[in-house]
């Protein structure tokens, strides 16, 4: 099996709902049947009528039957709100949840346990597989209760945020695993000295975006073929029909074109499982929605900007010259383009400063984040961030009309508005606007 089918048959059980409710509905008759079996060779019996029984499980099918159908009718508006509400990126990440699945899974398990049993009951009534049936249905009472509070609290701000910043902080461990402190790693080599590639190869198939690549398998494809790969576009860009693909500088004649295609995943919509960007890139829309006049939620901007802190300190801290693997003889072999510290920061600050420029508490939680990073990061990354807080103030002075305002919005605090304005330091830029 190759690696892109191996990637394919992962999304499918990451972020599907079917496949284990599906394996659960297949699994329920083989064990209907090994409870009946166990009941006729033990000759285990419950002392009430075959019409009761019946009775009893019909009712308990029916429940089961409704909990199904709630859950999914709940999803659906869960689904709704959240794409309204936050942002349509955050959609995928509903149908991911593995409790859910699991809750689901149970249900459909019960529910098609309980319809074999109910066409196997006759006199006398096997005992254990009426206490499964039973006992089986209290437990999926117990989790739809666990289930819908679980449901609920999921969809609060905070938590998508936290959930999908975590996300975020575990793929920037993976392609950035060397911190700045580290031993540096080899110099990049330039493109443009390698010469003209000696192959191009195009994409064959649809338009979609870059998911990920199976970097090791193309590190080993290059290898046997002593040649240098370049993967054209990075991971989250949208790839057009017949857009380049792969560069191939050397001796790479020998390469099959289907194995490289292979070692390649495009799809529909954006995954975070190699993309750096795409978790700032969910918790920006966030912000941005909150912001709009239909919503006016700044206290969710400031929300999302905590989280958007973290990142960057995150990725403030690692080695971002990556992009180059080399063979264990030290050969270059593969080129990919990964983002840089530019790249994240734009993406952090840009959009928020520009839709919550009219916003003190916006203003006065970026005015604190970037200050902190600027005392956290090395200096060549501060250089941008000083650059941002710049654009800052002379957005706040732009969009603040009254001197008292734009002091307010010269100040940073962690809080937006109610924090200990930055543990009672004042910085330069306000006390500048006090004066005027």
């Amino acid at each position: 099996m190759t690696w892109k089918r191996r990637h394919a048959l992962r999304r499918i059980f990451r972020s599907s709902l079917w496949p284990i409710p599906l394996i659960c509905m297949a699994v329920a008759p083989m064990t209907a049947r090994l409870t009946l079996w166990i009941d006729h060779l033990t000759g285990w019996t419950l002392n009430i009528s075959v019409d009761a029984a019946r009775a009893v499980v019909s009712t308990l099918e029916g429940s089961l039957l409704a909990f199904i159908v709630f859950i999914f009718s709940f999803l659906l508006v869960a689904v709704q709100l959240a794409s309204a509400q936050f942002s349509p990126r955050v959609i995928a990440r509903m149908f991911r949840d593995t409790f859910t699945k699991l809750a689901l899974g149970i249900f459909v398990f019960d529910f098609t346990y309980s319809l074999m049993v109910l066409s196997r009951i006759e006199h006398p009534v096997p005992m254990l597989t009426g206490l499964v049936c039973g006992y089986g249905t209290l437990a999926c009472l117990a989790i739809f209760v666990f289930l819908i509070d679980r449901l609920g609290k999921e969809l609060r701000p905070v938590r998508i945020l936290a959930s999908v910043a975590a996300e975020g902080r575990k793929v920037i461990r993976t392609i950035y695993p060397e911190l700045i402190t580290a031993s540096r790693l080899p110099p990049l080599v330039d493109t443009a000295t390698l010469g003209m590639p000696s192959r191009v190869l195009v994409h064959r198939g649809g338009g979609g975006v870059l998911l990920a690549f199976d970097d090791q398998g193309l590190l080993k494809l290059a290898e046997k073929a002593d040649c240098i790969i370049e993967l054209v576009p990075q991971v989250g860009d949208f790839i057009a029909t017949d857009d380049p693909l792969f560069r191939i500088y050397g001796s790479g004649q020998t390469i099959d074109e289907v194995v490289l295609s292979e070692s390649v995943a495009i799809g529909q919509e954006r995954t975070p499982e190699q993309d750096p960007l795409f978790a700032f890139r969910i918790i920006v829309d966030i912000a941005a929605k909150a912001l709009s006049p239909a919503i006016n939620d700044p206290t969710t901007a400031v929300l999302a900007i905590d989280q958007l802190h973290h990142l960057l300190r995150q990725v403030g801290s690692r080695q971002l010259d990556t992009g180059q693997d080399r063979d264990a003889a030290g050969r270059l072999r593969l080129i990919y383009r990964t983002p840089d510290w530019e790249d994240f920061l734009s993406l952090a600050v840009t959009e928020i400063r520009h839709y919550g420029g009219s916003s003190i508490q916006v203003a006065r939680r970026l005015r604190a984040m970037l200050e902190s990073l600027i005392q956290s990061v090395p200096q060549e990354r501060a250089v941008m961030l000083r650059q941002e807080l710049s654009l800052l103030h002379r957005s706040a002075e732009r969009c603040f009309a009254e001197p008292e305002d734009r002091a307010l919005a010269a100040v940073s605090d962690s809080q937006g508005i109610g924090g200990n304005h930055a543990n009672g330091q004042v910085t330069p830029s306000s006390k500048e606007a006090s004066r005027r």
